[in-house]
């Protein structure tokens, strides 16, 4: 008997469940909390209420904390950028093409050294380690303790960047260093752009995951924690500590996952329809179809391990507005604070839940208070609402056949019982906590990006499984439960030697 907690941390709810095996014993939906991690407690506390003397394997945590600090400017630490690559680069150094206003917070120092690669993984210059050491002596004598160290092709060879942070950490022990290679792919600017995100959520890295570790021993759970990140699987909490930007898109993954694992289906399109947004994603063998595009990410351009995603402004506590004769909604939304501010609730604002609730499908707070909307507002609200997820869908899909809609969340009932392009919509038992459920069942992933030279196509690809292996047993998981589900090649024509790039990627159980 396997049981587990799945816990996901929305913008407006928290929702938790507590599993086992394939069913689901107790689930709880309460308001995410100004301090996220107060909800996250209170969810704790229902689920070990429910859990009896049994006990769970593992408590699994999908967060928006992360990826709401960029977008919202708050909790960000200044960076130290060390890029390896002169004399090429110089004309675009760190943060070139950063928003301004982002910039200036995160912005601490930026130094350029020479060293780097070129594309067929000759050095551009020997690494100037004497720079690299004035560099970190700069930044220390600044107070920074945040540092993203990036090199010029450091995919092909991450010799130089592994060894400037060795320099680093012998002049500031105490700093927290990210390497673009463990993070990025091939393109400088997007990579580094990871590391430089990643680099200024360290901090509040390390606090989230503390809290959420005091929230387990407070709610008397003796359990491992997990994190979940972008691609629906989960990494052990220390290692989600040091690479936060791997939990950017968990929530739409963690919805994505749990309605693959509601329905039984493994292709399908899902939307998760929250208090503030709705998400739209394709899934692929059971798994969020992969963004092979530049993902941005709070203005920032990235090229990362992220989920093909729609987001729109579209969900339970969307602001709903008639003006001239034409209905809007969003893409503002009350939140986790639509108890208080929903018309059904007796608040000022006109929200799409009190459009359903008016129409007759929702219950919720109290149908009097919204009585006198106007029939023809309803129904232009639902058919605004409509439009906007049909808009949505057709911009994901991938092929002219109509294909099902898997819709979750807990503002589904958004969703019509009939859309163009859509052969049919399924809602899904516990579709309100999709996402805790997605959490709870996840596996343990590992992945390698990497460009070979010398070695035949089918070493290449060995050795490429063989590396992620190891990152998925690094992660937390067990290596005898370990499957390939994903491994491409593709030659690399103006490399010398046979160049060949592999993306492999395995999946197995958490270990015991």
């Amino acid at each position: 008997m396997r049981r587990r907690i799945g816990i996901d941390v929305g913008g407006t709810n928290t929702d938790a469940v507590l599993l086992e095996d394939d069913r689901v014993l107790h689930a709880v939906k309460t308001p995410t909390t100004a301090d996220v991690l107060t909800g996250v407690r209170l969810a704790l506390e229902s689920a070990a209420a429910a859990m009896g003397p049994q006990g769970v394997q593992a408590v699994m945590i999908g967060t928006t904390h992360f990826v709401n600090a960029v977008v919202q400017r708050r909790d960000l630490a200044p960076v130290g950028a060390l890029r390896l690559g002169l004399p090429a680069s110089r004309s675009l150094p760190p943060f070139c093409d950063w928003p301004e206003d982002l910039a200036a917070i995160v912005r601490g120092q930026v130094h350029m050294a020479e060293g780097g690669h070129d594309y067929d993984g000759r050095p551009i210059m020997p690494l100037d380690e004497r720079a690299v050491a004035a560099a970190a002596r700069e930044m220390k004598a600044a107070g920074i303790g945040c540092v993203a160290i990036s090199s010029i092709f450091s995919p092909l060879d991450p010799a130089m960047e592994e060894r400037a942070a060795q320099i680093l950490r012998d002049v500031m022990p105490d700093a927290a260093v990210t390497l673009s290679h463990d993070l990025g792919r091939i393109g400088l600017l997007e990579r580094e752009n990871v590391a430089l995100l990643n680099a200024c959520l360290a901090p509040l890295a390390r606090h989230t995951v503390q809290a959420f570790e005091d929230a387990l021993r407070q709610a008397g759970i003796d359990a491992p924690l997990y994190i979940t990140q972008n691609d629906g699987t989960v990494i052990r909490a220390e290692l989600a500590a040091r690479f936060p930007v791997l939990s950017f898109a968990s929530g739409p993954t963690n919805s994505m996952r749990g309605a693959a694992f509601l329905t039984g289906l493994k292709d399908a399109l899902v939307v998760d329809v929250g208090g503030t947004t709705s998400d739209i994603g394709a899934l692929k063998a059971g798994f969020p179809r992969e963004a092979n595009a530049v993902v941005h990410v709070g203005g920032v351009r990235t090229l990362f391990r992220m989920p093909d995603l729609l987001s729109i402004g579209l969900g339970g506590g969307s602001h709903v507005e008639a003006q001239d004769g034409r209905v809007t909604i969003g893409p503002r939304s009350v939140g986790y604070r639509l108890p208080e501010l929903a018309r059904i609730f007796g608040g000022p604002q006109l929200t799409t839940s009190d459009i359903a609730v008016r129409a007759g499908m929702l219950s919720l707070g109290d149908a009097a208070r919204v009585g006198d909307i106007p029939d023809a507002l309803v129904r232009a609200a639902l058919m605004e609402a409509a439009r906007m997820l049909e808009e949505s869908v057709d911009r994901m899909k991938t092929e002219a056949a109509a294909v099902p809609l898997l819709a979750v969340g807990g503002g589904a009932f958004l969703v019509p019982d009939a859309l163009p392009g859509v052969s049919e919509v399924l809602r899904p038992a516990h579709a309100a906590v999709a996402n805790a459920v997605g959490a709870a069942i996840a596996q343990v992933s590992g992945e390698a990006d990497q460009v070979f030279q010398g070695l035949t196509r089918a070493e290449a690809m060995a050795e490429a499984e063989r590396i992620a292996r190891d990152r998925a047993v690094e992660s937390g998981a067990d290596g005898a439960t370990l499957a390939l589900v994903d491994i491409e090649d593709l030659p690399i024509a103006y490399l010398p030697g046979g160049a060949l790039r592999v993306r492999a990627r395995v999946v197995g159980e958490i270990a015991a």
